[in-house]
């Protein structure tokens, strides 16, 4: 009697331990990275939409997060995605038009009037269009996230108009409609991956940079830079990028619930946005910056209207007339 219940014991602890191997077998861990630190903007959609997929399949996907460039630039973690070395990123549209051409066409500055069209346009047919040019290209693009719309800022003197900006040698995206934009500015563009640039901002290899009010933040900028001008040149979009690798995986069901995921991480990274706009001025004000809020924006619609010509026949005109005339 004392064996029998031995035996029932080792097969019942069996059964079990079988059980837990299988349970660890089935969690599939994705890997996700972003440029900036885990507070950020991008940290918070990214944090949204892993707890969205942990929860909506049961345990069976959740995420290891790579923030702060950990694995790499935006370009490179494109290209792991692309590859199937890494699962997912999120990533401004900056470098993404080295792999889907089509997506330079939001980086055209002074495109978008405010966020309320931005939002529009990319999450209307427009953008997903261009989503669906990322999964022609070895990428799964997602949802469309966000990045902002870009300041300037510098060592060397307060921005007020175009003329102000001429002759700084700024950092840019690894992004060519960006730099061909600026250097109507007489901006000297010096394209720079970003897990490089608080240090060239540091030792003076740059005079400035241009980036959205919660990449300043969460950068810190403010530790390297003097001067801030609210120019919002440049529209910055971000997006969700799962590898074509992990989606062929997927259930239709997981596929839905992916996607849902994607379209909350949006959100809530759109809302750490807005907030960010609402109080980050006065915090870098605080931080010791010298904050020129009424640009004359006029200037630089006026300087860069001569490259929409060029922007026309590389993207269409009719093209920027359907971003432009999206209410």
């Amino acid at each position: 009697m004392k064996t029998v219940k031995t035996l029932r014991f080792l097969l019942a602890m069996s059964a079990l331990l079988s059980g837990a191997v299988v349970g660890v077998q089935a969690q599939t861990v994705l890997k996700i990275g972003y440029a900036t630190s885990p507070t950020s903007h991008y940290g918070v959609g990214s944090t949204v939409f892993c707890e969205e997929i942990e929860k909506g399949t049961s345990g069976r996907y959740s995420c290891q997060q790579f923030p702060s460039s950990a694995l790499g630039g935006e370009r490179e973690m494109i290209e792991s995605v692309q590859l199937g070395t890494l699962d997912l990123v999120n990533t401004s549209t900056g470098p993404l038009g080295n792999f889907v051409p089509e997506t330079r066409i939001v980086d055209i500055p002074f495109l978008f009037r405010d966020y309320d069209h931005a939002r529009k346009v990319m999450d209307g047919p427009i953008g997903q269009g261009l989503l669906d040019k990322m999964n022609q290209r070895g990428l799964v693009g997602m949802a469309w996230t966000e990045n902002g719309f870009r300041h300037m800022t510098n060592n060397v003197r307060p921005i007020v108009q175009a003329s102000d900006a001429s002759g700084l040698k700024m950092r840019t995206m690894e992004n060519r409609v960006h730099m061909e934009g600026y250097k109507t500015f007489g901006i000297l563009p010096t394209p720079m991956a970003f897990p490089e640039l608080f240090t060239a901002l540091q030792q003076g290899t740059v005079d400035g940079q241009e980036n959205p009010i919660p990449v300043i933040l969460a950068s810190k900028f403010s530790q390297v830079q003097k001067h801030l001008s609210l120019t919002n040149h440049v529209y910055s979009p971000a997006v969700l990028i799962l590898s074509p690798a992990v989606w062929a995986k997927l259930s239709d069901a997981d596929k839905a619930v992916f996607m849902a995921a994607a379209k909350s991480g949006s959100i809530a990274q759109r809302k750490k946005v807005n907030d960010d706009e609402a109080n980050g001025i006065a915090i870098l004000k605080n931080d010791g910056m010298m904050v020129v809020e009424q640009v004359n924006g006029q200037t630089f619609r006026d300087a860069v209207a001569p490259a929409y010509a060029q922007f026309a026949t590389e993207f269409g005109a009719d093209n920027i007339r359907a971003i432009q005339a999206v209410q």
